[in-house]
Order: structure tokens, then C-alpha cells, then sequence
């Protein structure tokens, strides 16, 4: 798509900035003597940039698709990983596995685009980081993504699927932890206050017996998949914190391929080494029995795994774009939107119980997103307001913006 705007500036030079990926611009400064001279928008210290109406209808689309990624493929994933449990399943390397293996969905879309963008891009974008460190950023990434998943695979082995989802709304409070070092997030009341609700909603659970049957064996069992569960909700914070972190610091420029590369590439090497460990921990040699004794036949046992699979790979599609048009933090408060989700559809398709501290949980879990998102609508609100006031006036129509 692109199109012509003109801009008033003064006669002594005129601006022409290209845009050919959604935010990535270049600003080329024309002086009058006929001398030319290039500089990314990245070092440019003139004056912000002002969306379009149609730009930021497209971004706020954007992220809706995004959001909508997350909350439907996240809910739906854990409900047929507590199915695959349920009926039989008994691998924890398996359930690890289909939340990073469905990526090779994504190749023939990802190879069709770097070709189409290689013929009608051909810029070159300054301090681009080596080979050395991107192979350094996805191994070290996708690792943390492995452990994470195996953890939350632990979690849902052992606890129900509404206690173990109103848990993972913890993860937000460890991902605005993990930000105010990483990402320089600044805490005001209305994140303080999220905070404090999350914690307290998980913290809660720690009192609820779901078991009638108060044997040292249940509790274990319960302890066990409550502590995997919030460590995987403190790998999850940290993931996304260093993922804004790589996109800011290290990559320096948003676009379509960067997405691409740091979802596949960290797929990549933890599905990689998800399957170590499902080889080195002996559960291979069970796979086949599993399959035969799975209560709903080989046929649901195949498409269970199948759909996981692909539902958890949409749901990273959506966390990243996340991250990539907001913020870590939004991306996670996303997430914890799904938390009374899941616990309501837990009822109806597993009849988990609804128990007094399990409401309690939910409803702060929830009043702690509503706290979260409403400090991001106001920060929207404030910058948008400081884009419009910073709008140069102007003398002569020299500028023309081609998108």
C-alpha cells in the first residue's frame, strides 16, 4: 500500500521518508545546495513522527488479531493438555513438545515473504548484529522457552486445569518484575496495584484442597505442581521481558522478518531440546502403549496432539506481535485476561469444582488486569496527545510520505 501525504516544512530542505515494512522507516534530508545526506529515523532527533488516522486503525487492528490469538488458542490449548491427561497421556516431554513444535506451520508463509521482501527492499539497516550474537540470542532464548513449557507441562500434570491457569496470572506480576530492570518500566499506582492483586489471587490457592482425600501423597503431588507452575510463570515473565529487550537493544528495527526469525529460531532450538529430553528421560519407549490405551482411541490421540500443537504456536504468534506492537508487559496482561476463561470452561468440560478461595482468586486475578489495562489505555491517551502538541508548524508544502 502506498500513498502520498505533503507536509509543510521550511524551504531550506525537504524530507522523504519510505516506509516498506509496517514501522520501518528511513529519513533521507535533501539540502538546497543539491548535498545528500541519509539517517535512519532511529537517529533523527527533529520531530516525532505523527501516525495517520488509517495507521493507527491498522496498528489498533493489529492488535486486536494479536490479542485475540492469544486469549482463544491459549484457553483452547490448555483445555486439550488437560484432556491429553486425562484420558491417558502420562508423557510430560509429549505435552512440552506440542506447545513448541507446531513452528514448521509458519515456513512456507515465512520463506514466501523474506523472498517477496528481498526483491522490493533492498535497504541495508546500520548496526545490525552478528551472526555470532543472533545464534548466542535464539539458543540461549529458546532453552529458557524448553524448560518453561516442560515446567508448565509439570503443573498441569499435577494440579487442576482452573487452579493451574488462576496461577499462570501470576506471571504478570514476575513479568513487570523482570521489566523494571530490563525494560525500564516505571511502576505507577494503578501497576502497583495489579500487582498486589495477582499476587495475592495466586497466593490464595495455596490454601485450596482439591482433593477430598487429604492423603501426604495428594498434597505432594498438589505442592509439587503449584511451585513448577509459578516458576514457569516467573520463565514466562522473563522470556518476554528479554524478547522487548533483544527487539530494543540488539535488533534496533521492527519489522515482519525480525518477528519471524525470533519465533522460529527459538522454536526451533527448544523443540530440539524437548526431544533430548523426551529420548534421554526413556518416555519415548512408551509413546506407542499410550497411544493404544488413550480412552478416546489413536485417532482423537493424534489430533489432540496435532491441534495443541498448532494452537500453541498461534498463541506465540500473538505474544510477540505483542510485544512487538506494544510491550512485553501489554502482551502479558493479555494473557491474564484468559484467567477467568479457562476456570469457567474447567467447570463445564471437567467438572472442576468452583470452591469459595478459587472465586475469590478469579475475581482479583481479573481487577488486577482491569487495574493493568487501565494505565496502558491512559499512556496510549498521553502519548498520543504528546505526538499532536510536538507537530511542527509549517511554511511550505516540501514533504511528501510515501506508505
Amino acid at each position: 500500500m502506498r500513498g502520498t501525504q505533503e507536509v509543510q516544512l521550511s524551504s531550506e530542505s525537504y524530507f522523504t521518508i519510505h516506509m516498506g515494512e509496517p514501522q520501518e522507516v528511513q529519513l533521507a534530508k535533501i539540502e538546497a545546495n543539491g548535498a545528500k545526506e541519509s539517517n535512519s529515523l532511529e537517529n533523527s532527533n527533529s520531530f516525532p513522527v505523527p501516525m495517520s488516522k488509517k495507521m493507527r486503525h491498522q496498528r489498533w487492528l493489529r492488535i486486536a488479531i494479536h490479542s485475540l490469538l492469544v486469549l482463544v488458542c491459549s484457553s483452547a490449548a490448555v483445555l486439550l493438555g488437560r484432556l491429553y491427561y486425562d484420558k491417558g497421556g502420562k508423557s510430560k516431554w509429549i505435552g512440552t513438545l506440542v506447545q513448541l513444535a507446531g513452528f514448521p506451520i509458519l515456513l512456507p508463509y515465512y520463506f514466501f515473504s523474506a523472498s517477496k521482501n528481498s526483491t522490493t527492499n533492498n535497504t541495508i539497516h546500520p548496526n545490525q548484529p552478528s551472526i555470532l550474537m543472533l545464534a548466542f540470542i535464539y539458543f540461549s532464548i529458546g532453552l529458557l522457552v524448553a524448560l518453561d513449557c516442560y515446567l508448565y507441562s509439570l503443573g498441569l500434570w499435577y494440579l487442576p486445569v482452573s487452579t493451574y491457569s488462576l496461577i499462570c496470572a501470576s506471571q504478570l506480576a514476575f513479568n513487570a518484575f523482570f521489566s523494571y530492570f530490563l525494560n525500564s518500566l516505571k511502576f505507577t499506582p494503578y501497576i502497583i496495584n495489579s500487582l498486589v492483586l495477582l499476587t495475592i489471587s495466586s497466593t490464595l490457592l495455596v490454601f485450596q484442597n482439591e482433593s477430598s482425600d487429604s492423603s501426604t501423597e495428594i498434597s505432594k503431588k498438589y505442592v509439587i505442581g503449584f511451585i513448577c507452575t509459578v516458576g514457569a510463570s516467573a520463565g514466562y515473565g522473563l522470556w518476554l521481558s528479554l524478547t522487548q529487550l533483544v527487539f530494543q537493544k540488539v535488533m534496533k528495527r521492527e519489522s515482519f522478518k525480525v518477528v519471524m526469525d525470533m519465533i522460529i529460531f527459538q522454536s526451533l532450538v527448544a523443540t530440539c531440546a524437548s526431544l533430548v529430553g523426551l529420548f534421554a528421560s526413556g518416555e519415548w519407549n512408551g509413546l506407542k502403549n499410550e497411544m493404544n490405551e488413550y480412552e478416546l482411541g489413536k485417532v482423537s490421540y493424534l489430533l489432540n496432539l496435532t491441534f495443541s500443537a498448532i494452537l500453541w504456536q498461534l498463541f506465540t504468534i500473538g505474544c510477540v506481535g505483542l510485544i512487538f506492537e506494544v510491550s512485553s508487559l501489554f502482551s502479558n496482561a493479555i494473557s491474564a485476561l484468559g484467567v477467568p476463561i479457562v476456570p469457567m470452561l474447567a467447570v463445564i468440560f471437567f467438572r472442576d469444582k468452583m470452591h469459595g478461595i478459587k472465586a475469590i482468586s478469579m475475581v482479583l486475578a481479573f481487577w488486577g488486569f482491569i487495574s493493568y489495562g487501565y494505565q496502558q489505555y491512559m499512556d496510549d491517551t498521553k502519548s498520543e496527545n504528546t505526538n499532536t502538541s510536538q507537530i511542527p508548524k509549517a511554511s511550505s508544502p516540501l514533504e511528501e510520505v510515501y506508505i
